[in-house]
């Protein structure tokens, strides 16, 4: 069975499933794991800006999509070639059902057991002693922060921290002044590249508190992915346990 993947997370998956490029025949210039293999795999544009006729042309089987990740319009403007499979992933349990029904559909339903046992023993390992408020940062001019309705907000909870932003929903754009009651601000390593020099920024606004930078993949990309970040978790655990509330 050919596909053609439109989400970073899923054409990993489909990797650490055990299909291979003979399979999955086309995807994003954003579908960047593994490197090693999707490196042969043809590139049919952004996840916003597919190249419909690119898609088209390879025939693929099946296309999976994504709610948030792709463009309305233009994954309908698929449908009318193709058949297509558009998944919403907001929580632990979306994700349960999203390996599952790509376990069964590839026929690799035994390894996506694997990867979801190994999902729900890291998470629940790996807890903070007492939770700590926390901001999470994605974007900056503006800045842009998560709410309660997203995939990060349920992995920050998972793992013990609150999101001080609970109260809103998706992406809301957020001032520095409202960053003032939280324990930890985490500035995350995608979609916007949060460097040093962004942490020195609010350290001029919050001299006394902590700022970490985090990797964006392992609290954004859903899919088989939270199965490799044991050691990331533990880590970043380990270095914000010393945080006096």
């Amino acid at each position: 069975m050919k596909v053609v993947s439109l989400v970073p997370s899923i054409t990993e998956a489909l990797f650490d499933l055990g299909l291979t490029e003979k399979e999955v025949i086309g995807r994003t210039k954003f579908c960047i794991h593994p490197q090693e293999k999707v490196k042969n795999v043809p590139i049919i544009g952004g996840t916003k800006n597919i190249n419909i006729e690119k898609i088209t042309a390879l025939k693929a089987d099946i296309i999976l999509a994504n709610k948030e990740e792709n463009n309305k319009e233009q994954v309908e403007a698929l449908m009318q070639h193709s058949k297509v499979i558009v998944t919403h992933i907001e929580n632990i349990e979306d994700n349960y059902h999203l390996l599952k029904t790509l376990g069964t559909l590839f026929n690799k339903e035994d390894k996506a057991q694997l990867f979801n046992l190994k999902i729900q023993t890291i998470l629940n390992q790996t807890k903070l002693s007492s939770t700590l408020k926390v901001a999470y940062l994605i974007w900056k001019n503006p800045y842009m922060t998560i709410g309660s309705d997203t995939f990060i907000h349920k992995i920050l909870s998972e793992i013990g921290f609150e999101n001080i932003f609970k109260d809103k929903t998706r992406y809301p754009e957020i001032t520095i002044e409202d960053l003032a009651e939280t324990d930890l601000i985490m500035l995350s390593s995608e979609p916007f590249p949060f460097k040093e020099q962004h942490i020195k920024e609010i350290h001029q606004f919050y001299p006394d508190k902590k700022i970490i930078i985090v990797d964006g993949e392992a609290f954004s990309w859903y899919g088989t992915h939270i199965a490799k970040c044991e050691d990331y978790f533990k880590e970043l655990m380990s270095e914000v346990e010393s945080i006096k509330i």
